[in-house]
């Protein structure tokens, strides 16, 4: 996976499309069948030794031998099964508006969900047995011991699991409760948007919102709450259904609050979150609201009409980039962390494992999907040549940088809880805007700065007033339905909040909630976000004092994978995120972009 990367080909202006042939030529490869037995023969390897474990449970050395063997053949079926889920998945993701491609990805995941369910008795199983009966047998037979991390992530479950059926009721319902989020994708990929003479994809109309033309702003804008607004009661069916699912399942497992689940599979207390929150909600006045009136000042407005927003301060056509402009830009920010991180991040270039080109069909927003361990990963992205698309480009190659340094963990190991997820792509993203702002002409800087506080705005405030809204929305959804009106009216109170006095949420804006993919696809995900900015910045703090004693480190960091916890992950750079103060770094660090911006005016 990691050999010598060969020479690279003259690099191309135009964004590339991936090929999965790594993975399966076509929907219709025999190793699709083949890879499908494969899996059902790994299981069915694991399952003849259920019962085993809490047989031995007073034979440490033999309960050592079966958990190695066990938690080995459990990877080795993740592998073979995950390889084919993505495949499923990196195929539709390029293609909403095909149906054939849609329902092999739905195909697959009942397949995957018929093989791997029987294998639920394993975490059952190893939550049967005592702290002290395990620790025996890893030290009885200590090539166990390796499994660990992933050993503590499921006692973590331990208090909320369900019986066996139950647990078997779920995973098999699991693949029927993912027709919500194919709804709300295919609905958003044949979204297409009025403005003006154009008629634009859900991307381009958010793209627009960044044009420098205000008239072309406002026409995107008033076009996407029109669209937004003829869906509306589909997007909160859906809405309220993924709700009421959750809801559901989390009151059989006795979870007190419905993010906690998320913050269990995130090994973070509630408490930090909330303690982040509230700092982030605290420092609204002094960050958001305070940079969106300079910013309509900047304008010439008193007051900011929500999609001026992202506006560029010059109303110039902003600096545009071609790919390779982009590419290397991106890889010379990887090399100020050392040749690894650019060798690294060269390859995906080098190789068809980017998919970048925006086309009709093609779903919006960005990812890096790490795949399998021993495979590799795939970055998607929707490239428009503009600035947010170079800082987009080098985030999810963060990502990807990141599954690649975790891969000889293996997949169960490598697997990153969200806390520590954001900050290799993040980390990556600030790298490259100080390339951009060190190299731009002091013309433009004013307007790059802008740029770099309205991304960390968009990422530690915007996420955290999702997150108020989420969490608003499901405590209401408890009560029972909750109107599209009703999260109409959530949505505008909470982003109000944040944003402040200085912005207009114009009519339609109550709409906008509606394409918002993690509220379906990951309830509570998007306070990783601003966990992982806040958490970056405190890193970027710690690399000024000693950028050549920090690389090694933060190569550790993320080549541990998921093996550590947040905290411990932490502790050699001398950070703690269970201090409040920690919290505060992150924050400052943005009043002081704020108050340079401010300088400049």
């Amino acid at each position: 996976m990691n050999a010598p990367f060969k020479a690279p080909p003259a690099p191309s202006t135009e964004a590339p499309l991936w090929d999965l042939g790594d993975l399966y030529a076509s929907p219709t490869d025999p190793r699709i069948a083949a890879d499908l037995e494969a899996g059902r023969a790994r299981v069915a390897e694991l399952n003849a030794l259920q019962g085993r474990l809490v047989a031995q449970r007073a034979e440490p050395a033999a309960l050592g031998r079966d958990l190695d063997r066990a938690i080995a053949l459990y990877e080795q079926a993740t592998d073979v099964l995950g390889g084919l889920g993505a495949y499923a998945f990196l195929s539709a993701s390029t293609a909403r508006d095909d149906a054939a491609a849609q329902g092999f990805e739905a195909d697959i995941r009942e397949k995957m969900t018929a093989i791997a369910t029987p294998t639920v008795w394993l975490t059952l199983e190893v939550n049967q047995l005592e702290d002290a009966e395990i620790d025996a047998a890893l030290a009885a037979h200590p090539a166990a011991a390796r499994w660990t991390p992933w050993l503590r992530r499921v006692r973590a479950m331990k208090p909320h699991e369900l019986s066996a059926e139950l647990e078997t009721f779920i995973a098999e319902r699991a693949p029927i409760s993912a027709q919500w989020p194919r709804l709300f994708d295919e609905t958003l990929a044949a979204l297409r948007v009025k403005a003006g003479k154009d008629s634009l994809t859900l991307a381009q109309a958010l793209n627009q919102l960044s044009d420098p033309r205000g008239a072309r702003r406002k026409a995107a804008a008033e076009g996407l709450s029109q669209a937004l607004g003829d869906r509306v009661q589909t997007m909160a069916l859906v809405l309220n259904t993924v709700a009421a699912d959750k809801a559901m399942e989390d009151r059989w497992r006795g979870f007190k609050r419905p993010a906690d689940s998320r913050h269990l599979a995130n090994e973070v207390d509630g408490e930090a979150v909330d303690a982040m929150a509230e700092a982030v909600a605290a420092a609204y006045p002094k960050l958001s609201h305070r940079y969106y009136a300079l910013k309509a000042r900047a304008m010439g407005k008193d007051r900011l009409d929500q999609w001026d927003r992202n506006a560029p301060l010059d109303t110039s056509a902003p600096r545009a980039f071609d790919w390779s402009q982009g590419r290397s830009l991106v890889l010379e920010s990887f090399a100020d962390l050392g040749p690894e991180f650019a060798d690294r991040a060269r390859g995906f270039f080098d190789r068809p494992w980017i998919d970048g080109r925006a086309r009709p069909g093609k779903q919006s927003g960005a990812y890096a999907h790490p795949v399998t361990a021993n495979r590799h990963p795939y970055v998607f992205l929707n490239w428009m040549g503009e600035r947010r698309d170079v800082l987009t480009l080098a985030h999810e190659l963060g990502h990807g940088v990141h599954q690649t340094l975790a891969a000889d963990r293996g997949t169960l190991l490598a697997d990153t809880p969200l806390t520590l997820a954001e900050t290799a792509s993040i980390f990556a993203e600030g790298l490259t805007f100080d390339r951009l702002l060190a190299t731009a002409p002091r013309s433009e800087q004013r307007g790059l700065l802008a740029g770099r506080i309205e991304d960390g705005l968009n990422t530690v405030v915007r996420q955290i007033a999702f997150h108020r809204f989420e969490t608003r929305f499901h405590d209401e959804r408890a009560g029972g339905e909750v109107s599209a009106e009703r999260i109409g009216q959530i949505w505008l109170e909470e982003l109000g909040a944040s944003l402040g006095p200085a912005v207009t949420l114009n009519p339609g804006y109550e709409h906008w909630w509606s394409y918002v993919s993690h509220f379906v696809h990951s309830p509570f995900y998007v306070y990783a976000y601003a966990f992982g900015d806040l958490l970056v910045a405190a890193l970027m703090e710690t690399r000024a004092k000693d950028p050549e004693a920090f690389t090694p480190l933060y190569r550790d960091l993320l080549a541990g994978g998921g093996t550590r916890t947040y905290g411990e992950a932490l502790a050699p750079f001398g950070l703690d995120p269970r201090d409040p103060a920690f919290w505060q770094i992150g924050c400052r660090r943005l009043e002081r972009l704020v108050d340079q911006f401010e300088a400049l005016g």
